[in-house]
């Protein structure tokens, strides 16, 4: 499950406790104390914006290195189709592929396709199944993680269908294993990925055993490489042009341009994503079928590993999906009956992984959920952060939790002070008339 394990590792040693990934945390994972910022494994989803924001590199995205794959006999790049719009305009996917097997992978297999097959398994789903509605996309690790800890009630609504990464790994090495006479063991999948949270899917896969992608590179460590790939290219590439709406998956509203739009919502970024799950949970959205969620505002173009300006890469996808969106890339009837065959289906429920309570004796909790509003009650409500807690509410609880002092607060340190001062000005005012009769009767 997802809570085991996480895609970001904070290093201790470059870090100066600036609080910029404090701050910016959407769940309030993160701590600094003693200017080293920590993490709360329970509160984290992995959506990797404290990486995105540390200025000195002391958070780092925990993808897999190329010395990874050298035990593979055959290596296949898997790019997200986010990749395709870091590069400029006369950049083709076609090419982009290509570059793939120019810097050492054996061969290249493009997602996007993979994408518009799983867009027709998910309207096939909605027409044919009568599960809770709206269905949540499942796609983003950290939208799955976020509903794990929050929103456990929701679980039953992430669509059970299998994502384009691993349909198109799946299928990448089973074509493989027919032309090389390989073992699936002996192929490398790798996934070239926007962000950290992709990895979840890969260690610790849900509803299923194993993931079929063996490990996954960060688009920023291998883009200047396939750059220069490509710059040295002639034009020429035995890869066809990669066609189909699956194109416009990695921004907003990429996955509900290929369902039947007008039942559908498509939402970035945390903040809003929140709004749009309390809703469904208030029971505000049941004329909806399906809710496309993204932890990052702009969706895949603006993950975290990305490098492009994720603005100028949607702008990109958009002229991708104009160009080259028309023409499908799969046969609508032929997935429709892989659908039926299960094909693109997962089993088994989602385990929800809460934030560790106060107290596993429930009237211990409660008695420390009153101490932790007490406390609150008196803090000052600012949320300056000055403490090494986002909030005020959330050190009300390290307080009580006994993680810090109720004196780490830097406005009950100076009441502390300003009472002791007044105090000790009081006693010298006090005894100054008895000390200034003293030396009177000493000195006369």
């Amino acid at each position: 499950m997802y809570g085991e394990f996480h895609t970001i590792k904070f290093v201790s040693e470059l870090c100066d406790g600036h609080m910029h990934c404090m701050r910016i945390c959407p769940t309030q994972a993160i701590r600094v104390r003693n200017k080293k910022a920590l993490l709360l494994e329970d509160r984290c989803i992995d959506c990797g914006e404290c990486v995105r924001v540390c200025p000195n590199n002391a958070i780092i995205a925990m993808t897999s290195s190329f010395k990874d794959f050298s035990k593979f006999k055959y290596t296949i790049a898997l790019p997200s189709p986010a990749f395709y719009a870091q590069f400029g305009k006369d950049t083709t996917p076609s090419l982009i592929l290509e570059a793939f097997k120019k810097i050492g992978f054996d061969d290249a297999y493009d997602v996007a396709c993979a994408s518009e097959a799983v867009s027709i398994a998910i309207q096939e789903y909605l027409d044919t199944n009568k599960s809770p509605r709206p269905l949540i996309s499942s796609f983003c690790p950290a939208i799955v993680q976020l509903i794990q800890i929050r929103y456990p009630n929701l679980l039953d609504h992430l669509i059970p269908i299998e994502s384009p990464m691993e349909i198109a790994a799946r299928e990448a090495k089973n074509l493989k294993m027919k032309e090389t006479g390989l073992k699936a063991s002996e192929i490398g999948a790798i996934y070239i990925t926007p962000c950290p949270a992709k990895m979840l899917t890969i260690k610790n896969p849900l509803r299923k055993k194993h993931s079929f992608i063996d490990g996954a590179i960060a688009m920023h460590d291998i883009y200047p490489t396939l750059l220069q790939a490509i710059a040295q290219s002639n034009g020429s590439n035995d890869f066809k042009e990669v066609q189909g709406l699956g194109l416009g998956w990695p921004i907003v509203g990429g996955q509900v341009a290929c369902l039947k739009a007008e039942d559908c919502l498509a939402v970035g970024g945390i903040t809003d994503s929140v709004r749009i799950l309390e809703d469904i949970e208030n029971d505000k959205l049941k004329n909806i079928q399906y809710v496309e969620c993204h932890s990052c505002p702009t969706a895949c173009v603006g993950g975290t590993l990305a490098v492009e300006n994720p603005y100028i890469a949607r702008g990109r996808v958009l002229r991708m999906v104009k160009k080259y969106g028309s023409t499908p890339c799969q046969d609508r009837e032929k997935i429709r009956g892989l659908y039926q065959k299960n094909f693109f289906s997962l089993t088994g429920k989602i385990p929800p992984h809460p934030v560790q309570p106060l107290d596993e004796e429930i009237s211990k909790a409660i008695e420390k959920m009153q101490k932790k509003q007490g406390i609150h009650d008196k803090l000052p409500k600012i949320d300056c952060g000055a403490c090494g807690s986002p909030t005020c509410l959330s050190f009300a609880e390290d307080v009580v939790l006994e993680r810090v002092t109720l004196d780490d607060c830097i406005f009950v340190a100076i009441k502390k002070f300003e009472k002791l001062s007044s105090e000790l000005l009081e006693t010298v005012l006090r005894h100054s008339e008895k000390i200034d009769s003293n030396i009177e009767i000493i000195t006369s």
